[in-house]
């Protein structure tokens, strides 16, 4: 990873906002810009200088992993060694990233810092370092692809698996023990497994109950390899299956594949969104299309852009989105087909490609 140039595209993002430092305390982007991967940690840049603080526990780690970045163990707060620190390098207007900062950690830091320079110090900056995340680099591609590409075997491996009968918890349970095994070393989130008329919960996560022999099975997971996390979702199909449920799915399909065709550099996170949503609205499904189309995958299991309505942000070479339209009909059943999609210069590249095909198992 090119820790040196992301910092100095840090800096100079801050330089555009109007500050001459930066604070980064999101541990994605800390992890972002200098390879460190404790569970705390402040990154503080100033004047070319990177610094970053963190605790005890970390000591041989932080020095193992943070390039080109000085590393402090602090006796107290890391944020707070970090500000004082600013203050020592004679930073004047730190940006801060305002989304990811409580009012209580804004405060903390304000009473770390001296009075004369306290007023106007620390100014609220968009998520500038979120920002820079969104265009994958070649390294942090590979390293998406092994976590895509692995999320696919996993699924492929389950269909031999599931049956009524099961508990949505045992399946969610198997799948990830195979995800370890396989080499995860963590999932990227709470493994979704909906079934029956539970399938009509957008994000429903697995519970005791047993998957029914007539109805839908949506599975939605993934994996992280190397701090890279993968994100798919795909709905089968158990038992004798009815004409309604057929078409709604084939409809999601139609969507799902149609908005995947449509990614391209230059075009908007909301006629992306669009597009799927068309579909749907053309089935007479769109008021059951109750979420956002995608979002973009990376350190994070949800970063920008997100595909939605009114979001104007452009889709860029290197992004990696997610394309997961859905149907949900409460009471009845529901369904969503995800895939990861890498933004080329030729239009999109699905990282993801297991079956979408109607399985009926």
């Amino acid at each position: 990873m090119d820790f040196l140039t992301r910092k100095k595209r840090a800096a100079a993002a801050a330089k555009a906002a109007g500050a001459d430092a930066l604070l980064v305390t999101h541990l994605p982007d800390v992890r972002y810009l200098c390879g460190f991967t404790g569970s705390n940690a402040a990154l503080a840049l100033r004047g070319g200088r990177a610094v970053l603080f963190t605790d005890g526990r970390y000591t041989a780690q932080a020095r193992a992993e943070a390039r080109g970045t000085r590393v402090v163990i602090a006796k107290r707060p890391a944020a707070t060694a970090a500000c004082e620190w600013l203050e020592t390098a004679k930073a004047r207007r730190c940006g801060f990233d305002a989304t990811q900062t409580t009012v209580a950690a804004l405060g903390s830091m304000r009473k770390a810092v001296s009075g004369k320079v306290r007023r106007g110090m620390f100014v609220a900056v968009d998520p500038l370092i979120a920002r820079l995340r969104e265009v994958k680099d070649a390294e942090e591609i590979v390293r998406i692809r092994k976590a895509a590409a692995l999320g696919c075997r996993l699924f492929d491996g389950m269909l031999s698996y599931i049956e009524p009968g099961l508990t949505e918890m045992a399946v969610a349970a198997e799948l990830e023990h195979r995800a370890r095994l396989a080499g995860a070393e963590a999932m990227s989130f709470e493994t979704i497994v909906a079934s029956g008329e539970r399938s009509a919960l957008p994000h429903g996560r697995a519970t005791r109950a047993k998957l029914p022999r007539q109805g839908f099975v949506t599975l939605d997971f993934g994996v992280v390899l190397d701090g890279y996390m993968s994100d798919m979702t795909r709905t089968v199909h158990l038992g004798k299956t009815r004409a309604d449920e057929r078409e709604v799915y084939d409809s999601v399909l139609e969507a799902q594949e149609a908005a995947v065709a449509a990614v391209a550099p230059g075009v908007t996170a909301s006629e992306m969104d669009e597009v799927a949503r068309s579909v749907l609205r053309r089935a007479g499904l769109g008021k059951y299309f109750s979420h956002s189309t995608g979002h973009g995958v990376g350190l994070e299991i949800h970063e920008g852009p997100r595909l939605a309505a009114k979001q104007k942000q452009v889709l860029e070479e290197g992004m990696v989105i997610t394309i997961e339209p859905g149907v949900y009909m409460p009471g009845k059943f529901g369904l969503r087909i995800e895939d990861m999609v890498l933004v080329t210069s030729k239009g999109g590249e699905v990282l993801t490609p297991s079956v979408k095909a109607w399985i009926e198992l």
